[in-house]
């Protein structure tokens, strides 16, 4: 396993802002706000010292990360391989999910904290049937089988399970309109409160 000191590279596939999100129905600027806000919280933690977003959407550009552009979008267990394949395997890495509007950069680095002790790892989400995260030690072949059923997925390639609690910003993720509302009782990222507060129609406030 790797040392506590050892630097994460972060792999967060984005899908084009046009398909993101269609079942918000809230719109491309919603969708690519929850991306940033996601991009912005793993950059900014502490254990973290580099993140590759893979996307085919050429206008998506966060800033503190690298983008690794698709010619067309390939799936989210391609766009991590793609990732990984740049970020190379000599270095912890980790798949996350783009769509964590609420993410604690220092909730992340406990899950990371955490999954360092493994050598294979990840994290369901709120439902406990999906996954927002997969790790994997230095050495280690990342491994990832998201989509519907990938908690189970992950648990027979191997992948052991994080506890972290229910609440917990790293599992919750925003697909549906009422994931979001959930999230934003929580207390949403900047990009994700402007958009949805424009959305709307009113000024966003903010959600403490």
């Amino acid at each position: 396993m790797q040392s506590a000191e050892s630097p994460w590279t972060v792999i967060i596939p984005v899908k084009p802002a046009a398909i993101g999100k269609s079942r918000l129905g809230l719109g491309a600027e919603l969708a690519r706000a929850i991306a940033l806000d996601t991009v912005a919280a793993a950059a900014a933690c502490d254990t973290v010292g580099r993140v590759i977003v893979v996307t085919a959407d050429a206008a998506f550009l966060p800033p503190g990360a690298e983008v690794l552009l698709e010619r067309t979008p390939s799936g989210i267990d391609a766009a991590v391989a793609a990732g990984a394949a740049l970020a190379g395997i000599e270095t912890p890495r980790a798949a996350l999910l783009g769509d964590l509007p609420s993410l604690v950069p220092e909730e992340l680095a406990g899950a990371l904290a955490a999954a360092a002790r493994l050598a294979r790892a990840f994290v369901p989400d709120q439902e406990s049937t999906g996954t927002t995260l997969v790790t994997a030690s230095p050495g280690v072949e990342l491994l990832t089988a998201f989509g519907e059923g990938s908690a189970a997925k992950h648990r027979s390639l191997g992948l052991v399970e994080l506890a972290l609690p229910a609440g917990s910003s790293v599992r919750s993720d925003v697909d549906t309109p009422a994931q979001l509302a959930i999230a934003a009782r929580a207390s949403l990222g900047d990009a994700t409160r402007a958009a949805l507060g424009r959305s709307l129609g009113r000024s966003p406030g903010r959600s403490e």
